[in-house]
């Protein structure tokens, strides 16, 4: 069965495991995936996660990480849905949690942290908040 919002179902994934403790997860493979996952990687959100081709369509596997027993990740949801794209200016970006959190943006120049996009000074769609 096609889903409607992989990424949504990817973050679901993510955020069911580390509330049952788990030390990895599995999602199904795109590209789009694997570029938010390398930048929660990049900005120390999750430990590691590889990118099985074996099955059909591919799966990738996120080790997950806890800091004292706690998941490091706090929160984690969707900001653009299918069904309402959120777009959004640099300029016009509010800081997530005084920047403790970060937004991930899918720009011209390719799936980037909020940080990077400032500093590229690129804006574009919203895709999720982490904390």
């Amino acid at each position: 069965m096609p889903l409607s919002d992989p990424l949504g179902d990817m973050l679901t994934r993510i955020r069911n495991a580390q509330k049952a403790g788990m030390s990895s997860c599995t999602t199904p493979a795109s590209r789009l995936r694997a570029n938010v996952l390398e930048v929660l990687k990049r900005e120390g959100y999750i430990r590691h996660y590889t990118v099985d081709q074996t099955n059909p369509g591919g799966a990738i596997t996120i080790e997950l990480k806890y800091h004292e027993g706690s998941p490091v990740i706090r929160e984690i949801h969707r900001v653009s849905k299918p069904g309402r794209r959120v777009y959004s200016k640099i300029a016009d970006l509010p800081r997530y949690y005084n920047g403790l959190g970060i937004s991930i943006l899918s720009t011209p120049r390719g799936v980037m942290s909020e940080n990077d996009a400032r500093s590229a000074n690129v804006g574009g769609e919203v895709l999720c908040r982490v904390f």
